[in-house]
């Protein structure tokens, strides 16, 4: 017989083996149940008390002795039912609290949505969650990249850059118009990356980082501060500055000596420095 039904519906293993053991003892006393169910004593009061309060057990004293009894087993439908009704009684409960949750967790969410990190390590980690959701095949997009950033930073994107393109992690680049030329050569040496310059003057000390529902704020000074900030509504808002400039923005070609042009191969090293 396959009991497991029993347990689904709430009672303890206890209490299945205690209420199986009544149905085939009839009115019983705690010795023979105990050794019937194998159940201890001391665990048997408490679960015959269960037992009672679900509706499937009754007890009565006989001649100083306690007498339990297992009610019939259609009874254990009518304790379905009354969980039945208990959970539509729950539901239409819950359904009345459900707006003021909501607005718990909405107000929680815009509270939470947005986080500030200090110093390179913080905009590392900024950076990197990248990597938590942004896969093979995928791409991250990087808008307003200035032309300055201290040395530490340019060799934390090398190295970054290789774990990129090792994972197969596509990315594109606008650089403010005043970034080096040997700048935007290096990065596009690097597989799977189109860096261009911005299609506007406008230059700014801040440079974004937009993925998926998340948008990243960076000022690389000597002490940078990255705001990450995860919101669909607001990553889909840079997104679309970010395609309006990129369709206005020149492919860069890059020029080998004599002024040639040549195809995009492996990354150039400009001092053992490579930018973002």
């Amino acid at each position: 017989m396959d009991i497991r039904i029993l347990e689904k519906i709430g009672l303890t293993p206890g209490e299945v083996k205690a209420y199986l053991a009544l149905l085939a003892l009839g009115p019983s006393s705690t010795g023979p149940l105990a050794n019937k169910s194998q159940v201890s004593r001391s665990k048997l009061y408490w679960i015959m008390d269960k037992l009672e309060q679900k509706g499937l057990a009754s007890h009565a004293v006989r001649n100083g002795v306690m007498y339990y009894q297992a009610v019939e087993p259609t009874k254990i439908d009518d304790y379905i039912q009354e969980k039945e009704d208990e959970l539509k009684t729950l539901r239409e409960e819950f359904v009345l609290l459900l707006p003021e949750l909501e607005a718990y967790h909405k107000r929680a969410k815009e509270i939470q949505g947005m986080t500030i990190y200090q110093g390179l390590k913080g905009l590392k980690v900024a950076h990197e969650h990248v990597y938590l959701k942004v896969k093979k095949g995928d791409e991250y997009v990087y808008m307003g990249i200035p032309a300055f950033q201290p040395e530490t930073h340019h060799l934390y994107w090398q190295k970054d850059h290789m774990r990129r393109a090792s994972l197969g992690i596509k990315t594109r680049l606008l650089f403010n118009r005043d970034t080096d030329r040997k700048i935007m050569e290096n990065r596009n040496g690097f597989p799977f990356c189109d860096a261009r310059y911005m299609p506007t003057d406008i230059k700014t000390p801040a440079y974004f980082l937009i993925y998926k529902d998340t948008v990243m704020m960076a000022i690389p000074s000597t002490n940078p501060i990255a705001i990450e900030i995860v919101s669909q509504e607001i990553a889909d808002a840079f997104m679309a500055y970010f395609d309006e400039y990129w369709k206005r923005a020149k492919k860069f070609v890059r020029r080998g000596r004599g002024g040639n042009r040549i195809e995009r191969g492996h990354s150039q090293r400009l001092g053992g420095i490579e930018h973002l």
